[in-house]
């Protein structure tokens, strides 16, 4: 239950971080050209996205609010079904992280109708994209590397079982 709380504790602060970031972006960045952080290569630059990645289903906030609705409700089950184990921890922080994410495009989506979106790697013209959008990628990335070569089938038995 200790490490729960923790989780919680994680994820708020996390949240906390992503939220800043994007205040700070649109109180700085707004309207401007940008920041270069490194010339060519990597700038802070304003963007509202009305969309997903890549500017898919633009305009859809309702189609984004209802599925990261039913994300998280899908993290909460495995996370607190989540055995407190060593072996398990690797997930425990993946869920933190993810969940910290959706929430903190979502809170944007629910309030501003746009998620703001701020890191632009200018070099390659990747996507404009934010810490939550970070937070999102990089989990989902570590997760499937988990499910191909740590955990096993037998590992995510605890999904199936009844809580005692």
């Amino acid at each position: 239950m200790k490490k729960k709380i923790t989780g919680l504790f994680w994820l708020i602060l996390l949240v906390a971080f992503d939220q800043i970031t994007k205040i700070l972006a649109k109180t700085k960045l707004e309207g401007t050209e940008g920041f270069d952080v490194i010339k060519g290569v990597f700038k802070f630059h304003y963007h509202e996205n009305r969309g997903m990645a890549f500017g898919l289903l633009q305009n859809k906030i309702w189609l984004f609010v209802l599925f990261t609705l039913i994300v998280l409700i899908g993290i909460v089950f495995v996370y607190v079904k989540l055995p407190e184990t060593k072996r398990y921890q690797p997930i425990h922080w993946i869920l933190i992280f993810l969940s910290a994410g959706a929430i903190g495009n979502f809170i944007d989506r629910v309030f501003r109708n746009y998620v703001v979106d701020f890191l632009y790697f200018e070099l390659i013209d990747f996507p404009i994209f934010n810490v939550a959008d970070s937070y999102v990628t990089v989990s989902c990335i570590l997760l499937v590397l988990l499910f191909l070569f740590y955990y096993k089938d037998e590992d995510l038995e605890f999904l199936s079982k009844q809580s005692k």
